[in-house]
């Protein structure tokens, strides 16, 4: 359903020790995040951002309170669940690109399909050619530009169809153009394929591409109003 919560955080709460004392980075959060959204997520460093998407991907889970992906309760699922989830049902995208040296541009864009057991129909050469990167296929990630790096991270993270899309400043290695260009082409190819994107930024510009922008402040979420 168009208007139902992909993404649901019920009283979340995330406390990491520092010394003898804990300190609280989510402090009882509730919010949701309907199909088809885009959030993006403003905080100072070390306000819980980059630990908020790591809850809804199931890469940490929460001290107290429930978090939910598409209805399923990630804290419910085992460690070898929450890891195939991850596989077929989000995408990824990292400030510093996280590709793969050792393997071609095409490679680096296949491995999600391998990695859920689907072979390549097509899907990496039309994703190249929606990225601008027609006959880059087969070059090392090294001879291309950090923007092209990005575009190719883009595609990675879209080629096997994800529900959810989980960006950790996008732009943040990118100068102010090339960002800009990298988030017109994210925003477009997310809302293409209907998925859902929650990025993180420092960045008022790119935040303002979002349907929703959220500021995480003393453990909270306060939902600015445009």
């Amino acid at each position: 359903m168009p208007d139902s919560p992909i993404i649901e955080l019920q009283a979340v709460t995330r406390r990491y020790g520092e010394g003898r004392q804990d300190r609280v980075v989510l402090d009882g959060v509730d919010a949701r995040v309907l199909r088809g959204q885009i959030v993006a997520l403003l905080g100072r460093s070390g306000s819980g951002k980059s630990t908020l998407l790591n809850l809804i991907s199931g890469i940490d889970l929460p001290d107290s309170g429930k978090v939910c992906v598409e209805g399923r309760d990630i804290g419910g699922l085992g460690e070898r669940e929450r890891t195939l989830f991850r596989r077929h049902r989000i995408g990824f995208i990292y400030q510093f690109f996280n590709l793969i040296p050792t393997l071609t541009v095409a490679e680096n864009v296949a491995l999600p399909l391998e990695l859920v057991g689907r072979s390549d129909g097509g899907e990496v050469a039309r994703l190249l050619e929606q990225v601008g990167l027609v006959g880059r296929g087969d070059e090392d990630p090294d001879r291309l530009s950090g923007g092209e790096q990005q575009r190719v991270a883009l595609a990675r993270a879209l080629i096997h169809g994800p529900s959810v899309i989980l960006a950790d400043e996008p732009t943040g290695n990118l100068d102010a153009e090339t960002g800009a260009q990298v988030m017109d082409l994210l925003t477009r190819l997310v809302r293409e394929q209907g998925a859902t994107l929650v990025l993180v930024t420092h960045s008022p510009e790119v935040a303002s591409v979002a349907d929703r922008v959220w500021r995480l402040t003393d453990g909270h979420i306060q939902e600015e109003q445009g």
